[in-house]
């Protein structure tokens, strides 16, 4: 970048260019495409002449596999994507990518999202006319409806869900660049927040040119745009659409911005030229002075002009005289401006071609170079390029002017629609933070291969980008300069649709994202679709897990944690005599030593556990993650309470620390874990020692005095038993605490105690607590002196089939517990919060780890608060991997040249024999094209709509006798469910016709 980010202001009629995406002769993406026309190749297809047809031009701009498409992705039936004229398939595949390229998930969309755009006019009708025999049962109509121009931006509007206007522009060769024009306008004058622009020109089977004395077509099959030997263009196939958005909004928003549109304009040449296919130098130069003088340029700050340049005698010569009177308005300078076609290239797109010129220009003035022109080696004469501002571009150049990089792009259309639009240089991005910091990376595919080939493609993306080594250009692994892994993230997150196939990887830098995605590092995990979404319940260990620095990373990379912790450390310093933040995050070795000692002490380590579990479990509440059902463990049943609402915060932090108190000044007890059941687990008791705890069915926790729990401790550790000492220094849940519960009863009688608004399950019952009771001071003096029966409460959690349990608090006590419980199945999801206190990972990546599994299991995160407080933006990323098919109906010897000898879909017959849900089945499968459908399919699922159901009615009634509505197919759209219909109607009609 040549200029530093400067404020915009927020009224700026300036635009972005934010997305982009394309399909070009010799370029299955728009990387390739800009690497050919680095390179200077020439992609346009060359076939052998006939010398029977010497009329027809044997060259073409083909687009590889146009009759590809991916119909299940966007919903359509393999009959409807048949007669689906490609252009508005690849239109439609093309508007999907262009939207991921800009980081927006074209489903959720960005507010108010206009398309707006053209094509041309094919002969796909009439080859599907052609060819009625393949097509199956579909009318007239429907053929009309599915090749129609009129169609192509509100069929796109209506399979993404977008809802700003939806215009389709049709001005001849000027139709896509008039579409970038209209599509500003739009923003400016806000009818929406961001726009799809663009055309598509896609002819299958592909159509050799005719050739004709004095037309347009080069007779040789070369476009020599502004050269001696000029005698026209060559005919080209292609799609192009971009993403635009306001430029103010695009830079608040973080978006990737790839160049600044200054401004754009329109106008028509009417009758100043000598007929109506000609162009007329006028016209041309007033639409150029128009655009100069929106855009607030001078023309000697314009370094590049991506011209129309068709190469024919009589339109360059008009042009660049146009050019030269647009810009002499504005300076004398000579030779200072370089000028070139991207029809030498890739052909006339027609329809399509003013939006590839654009998107050439802004790649050029993004990086900085411009593309050769090919075929010049010699000036036309009739272009007075010495005394004028250009010289054609015929070698790559790098762009180094004093000011910003700006560009001019034109396209003029037969009949005399003009337009012209400045672009210049994007502002620079920021660079890298200085230390890496974790970041979740999430895909998604609708099949399992496809989720595969996504982190592949992730994977080289990145790669390249760690190796430095990223080419010039928006595809894949064509990225420029150093780009921060959180917009990587941020991108992923927010910019692109959730399917039901997911994988995740935690990292903190590129080299790990792709040792994670390539299955060669931790951090990785697929599930397969679920479907709806998913409860959640929230479990809060007791004391025990407690240690210094528990959730210290999350502390200083989470606003909402850190805030949560600060707001509970104020309320509890007067009651604590001290701040707890010392104690929980100390710095240095000796006061770290320090605060190990105080979390011994059970009047500080209760709040700090209370503190830690409570932050925790907001934190996921703003990530989006909302509790469908709450339980605790001992301590971790005041959490549990307190987040269901039975206690305020307040309340529930003085009570607490209460607690810690009464239970510090009680005589030393211990509490022993022990891999026994509960049976044999009683016939250890005696000397003061209690059952305190069942928390499986091989898991129980004895309490009491200390010397005799240690007594027990050496008996069982004798006897091979794998005892463990807990890390509490008190006998909870026994006799021991019995002095100091009128106390604690006094104090819960003080507070303002209510129902739970969450369902939560009682720890020492393991029944769910009444939604209609409020837990008062029985409830709690109760709780404090009965045994914890913590494996019943995970029996009833598990009872829900696929519920999630994510344990809120330190360590993985309850994890480990739970994962080891009968009651669990495949289906269950455990999940930790924080990592085990001797364990590696850090609080940061343990809780990123638990959002990816989250999410992959169907949980819907809110992306934005688990960037709360950073700002990351929009970066390009390989888009969607699709899985296209060949949908044509010409037979596989055709002998159009652009043919793949691949089988149409065929159509089977319809059966009259087997049941009515078979035959169902079978005609449901004869209307969409599908060979197989099983009883339970929905026919909508299967790409049917409202005009399909018609037809279906239809069916039904020559196949049945039976009249049904459309209203009935909606209500019963799968076989199954219509039989049913169908039967009771014949049932209905023969009582009331008896034989």
């Amino acid at each position: 970048m040549t200029q530093a980010a400067q404020p915009v202001d927020p009224d700026s009629p300036f635009l972005a260019v934010v997305g982009m995406a394309g399909r070009y002769p010799g370029a299955r993406d728009l990387g390739e495409f800009w690497d050919n026309l680095v390179k200077g190749a020439e992609s346009v297809t060359r076939f052998p002449g006939d010398p029977s047809t010497p009329e027809y031009v044997p060259a073409l701009g083909v687009l590889e596999d146009a009759d590809g498409f991916d119909a299940a992705f966007f919903g359509y039936s393999p009959r409807e994507a048949l007669i689906l004229d490609p252009q508005h398939r690849l239109f439609l595949t093309c508007a999907w990518e262009a939207l991921e390229d800009a980081g927006y998930d074209a489903r959720s969309g960005a507010g108010a999202v206009g398309v707006y755009a053209g094509s041309s006019q094919t002969g796909y009708l009439e080859t599907l006319m052609a060819h009625r025999d393949r097509l199956g049962p579909v009318s007239e109509w429907q053929l009309r409806l599915a090749t129609g121009i009129d169609f192509l931006t509100s069929r796109t509007a209506h399979r993404f869900g977008l809802t700003g206007p939806a215009v389709t522009v049709q001005t001849a060769c000027s139709t896509s660049l008039v579409a970038v024009h209209l599509a500003a306008q739009a923003l400016l004058s806000g009818e929406c927040d961001l726009a799809l622009a663009g055309g598509a020109s896609v002819n299958v089977p592909a159509r050799l040119p005719e050739y004709s004395e004095g037309g347009v077509i080069s007779p040789d099959g070369r476009c020599r745009a502004f050269d001696a030997r000029a005698r026209g263009t060559v005919a080209g196939n292609g799609v192009g659409i971009v993403v635009l958005k306001r430029l103010a909004d695009a830079l608040r928003d973080g978006d990737h911005v790839r160049a600044v549109l200054r401004g754009t304009a329109v106008n028509n040449d009417g009758t100043d030229k000598v007929g109506f296919t000609a162009p007329g130098v006028a016209g041309q130069a007033e639409v150029i002075r128009a655009a100069h003088l929106v855009a607030e340029v001078e023309p000697d700050s314009i370094g590049y002009v991506e011209a129309h340049g068709t190469g024919t005698p009589l339109g360059d010569p008009i042009e660049l005289a146009a050019l030269t009177q647009a810009f002499r308005l504005g300076t004398d300078r000579r030779g200072f401006c370089r000028i070139g076609s991207v029809k030498t290239n890739i052909g006339h797109t027609d329809a399509a071609a003013g939006v590839a010129g654009f998107i050439k220009a802004v790649l050029a003035v993004q990086h900085g170079l411009i593309p050769p022109s090919l075929h010049y080696t010699s000036p036309n004469p009739e272009i007075p390029f010495a005394d004028g501002p250009f010289v054609v571009n015929t070698e790559p150049y790098r762009w180094r002017p004093d000011g910003p990089r700006r560009a001019g792009v034109s396209s003029f259309g037969i009949g005399g629609t003009n337009a012209h639009a400045i672009l210049e240089e994007p502002p620079a991005r920021p660079g890298p933070p200085a230390a890496p910091v974790d970041q979740l990376l999430v895909l998604s595919a609708r099949t399992a291969p496809e989720l595969d080939r996504a982190a592949a493609r992730l994977a080289e993306h990145l790669q390249r980008q760690a190796a430095g080594a990223a080419g010039p250009g928006p595809g894949p692994g064509r990225e420029l300069g150093p780009v921060r892994l959180a917009d990587t993230a941020w991108t992923l997150q927010t910019g692109r649709h959730a399917f039901g196939h997911r994988r995740f990887a935690v990292a903190a830098d590129h080299t790990e994202a792709i040792e994670a995605l390539t299955g060669t590092g931790a951090g990785t995990s697929a599930h397969p679709p679920v479907g709806g979404e998913r409860p959640v319940a929230f479990v809060f260990p007791g004391q025990g897990g407690q240690h210094v620095g528990m959730g210290r990373e999350l502390y200083e990379n989470d606003p909402v944690f850190r805030a949560e912790v600060d707001a509970c450390c104020a309320r509890l310093a007067p009651a604590l005599g001290l701040d707890l933040r010392t104690v929980l995050y100390p710095a240095g070795e000796q006061q770290s030593a320090a605060a190990e000692e105080l979390l011994r002490d059970m009047g500080v380590a209760q709040p700090a556990v209370f503190v830690v579990e409570y932050a925790l479990a907001r934190m996921w509440e703003q990530r989006g993650v909302r509790p469908a059902a709450v339980a605790g463990h001992s301590l971790g049943a005041f959490v549990a309470a307190c987040v269901a609402g039975v206690f305020s915060l307040p309340d529930a932090l003085r009570l607490v620390a209460e607690r810690g108190r009464l239970l510090q000044g009680l005589p030393v007890g211990a509490m022993l874990a022990v891999p026994l059941a509960e049976r044999d687990a009683t016939g250890l008791l005696g000397d003061g020692v209690e059952l305190a705890a069942v928390n499986g069915p091989n898991q129980c926790v004895l309490s009491g005095p200390r010397g005799a729990v240690d007594a027990l401790f050496a008996r069982l550790t004798a006897d091979g038993v794998d005892a463990r000492r807990l890390h509490i220094a008190a006998a909870g849940h026994s006799a021991l605490v019995e002095p100091i519960l009128d106390r604690f009863a006094a104090l819960v009688a003080e507070l303002d105690l209510r129902a739970p608004s969450i369902p939560w399950v009682e720890d020492t019952t393991g029944e769910w607590v009444r939604p209609d009771r409020v837990p008062g001071v029985e409830f709690w003096t109760a709780h404090m002196r009965r045994a914890v029966r913590f494996g019943d409460t995970l029996a009833t959690l598990f009872a829900e089939p696929d519920r999630i349990l994510l344990e809120i608090g330190p360590g993985l006590t309850l994890t480990t517990l739970a994962r080891r419980h009968p009651a669990r199945t495949e289906r269950h999801l455990v999940l930790p919060s924080l990592p085990h206190p001797a364990g590696e990972q850090s609080a940061l990546r343990t809780s990123l780890a638990a959002a990816g599994q989250l999410w992959a299991a169907g949980v819907a995160l809110d992306w934005p608060r688990l960037h709360e407080g950073r700002r990351p933006g929009r970066t390009p990323l390989p888009t969607y991997p699709f899985s296209p098919q060949r949908y044509s109906p010409l037979p596989t010897d055709d002998p159009a040249p652009t043919v793949t000898a691949r089988p149409a879909p065929t159509v089977p017959e319809p059966a009259q024999d087997g049941d009515t849900e078979t035959r169902l089945a079978r005609i449901f499968g004869q209307l969409l094209g599908l060979e197989d459908v099983a009883a339970q399919d929905d026919f909508f699922d299967l790409g049917g709509d409202s005009l399909i159901a018609v037809q279906l009615a239809s069916a039904v009634r020559a196949a049945f006798g039976v009249r049904i509505t459309v209203k009935q197919v909606f209500t019963a759209p799968a076989p199954r469910r219509l039989a049913r219909v169908i039967d009771a109607a014949r049932v209905i009609d023969a009582a009331r016709h008896p034989a």
